[in-house]
């Protein structure tokens, strides 16, 4: 019996957010997607971007439907997903980390930080550093809010739907994953309008 999820919204969101990446991973040659989900994502990107090796990764319950799309796929540069996520214990961080070379110079996630916890949030970001090289590029998609506040009704009533199923969740405020970004050495250089009141958000990695 096959074990792959389908997400409506990532067909629909494929096309947008492709069109930003090509922009911006030109350069680019290794991508982690963290949460990868369905690996919709993973399928459509490494079909549509060959240059780029995409390794993607989630937790370990949702990697046999995510392998068995890449396999049906059949794409040299989409390997078999990882088991990875933010984990609390025994420090904040991504884990498990991987034998396998790190040192990726993109990283890319869509809809996670708002079905995460705000502690898995800050869990993810104090993670970045030891998968990402130096100047690379971290790129989120999803809705966020701005000064606090929702930048749509459909985006508020999303959020009360999300606290609703798990009251740790919810959109998060830009100004304060920012602040998680800088803390770890990511300077937000792009932020994207996209369809359906979400954004695509880019930060530039420096290593300290």
């Amino acid at each position: 019996m096959s074990q792959q999820r389908w997400s409506e919204a990532c067909e629909r969101n494929r096309a947008p957010i492709l069109a930003v990446l090509r922009q911006h991973l030109g350069q680019r040659r290794r991508v982690l997607e963290i949460g990868s989900g369905t690996g919709q994502h993973a399928a459509y990107f490494a079909a549509e971007l060959p240059q780029l090796h995409w390794q993607a990764s989630d937790h370990p319950d949702h990697l046999p439907g995510i392998a068995e799309r890449l396999a049906a796929a059949a794409l040299p540069n989409a390997p078999a997903p990882w088991p990875l996520q933010a984990v609390l214990s025994p420090v904040p961080g991504l884990g498990p980390l991987p034998q396998a070379p790190l040192g990726f110079d993109a990283v890319f996630s869509a809809n996670t930080l708002h079905i995460m916890s705000w502690a898995h949030v800050q869990a993810l970001f104090a993670g970045l550093p030891a998968v990402m090289a130096d100047n690379a590029l971290l790129c989120i998609y999803g809705p966020f809010n701005y000064a606090g506040e929702f930048s749509s009704d459909s985006n508020r009533q999303f959020d009360a739907w999300l606290k609703a199923r798990d009251p740790a969740a919810g959109i998060r405020d830009a100004e304060a994953v920012d602040a998680l970004a800088a803390a770890q050495g990511l300077r937000l250089v792009d932020d994207v309008a996209m369809p359906a009141n979400n954004r695509l958000r880019l930060w530039r990695y420096q290593r300290r």
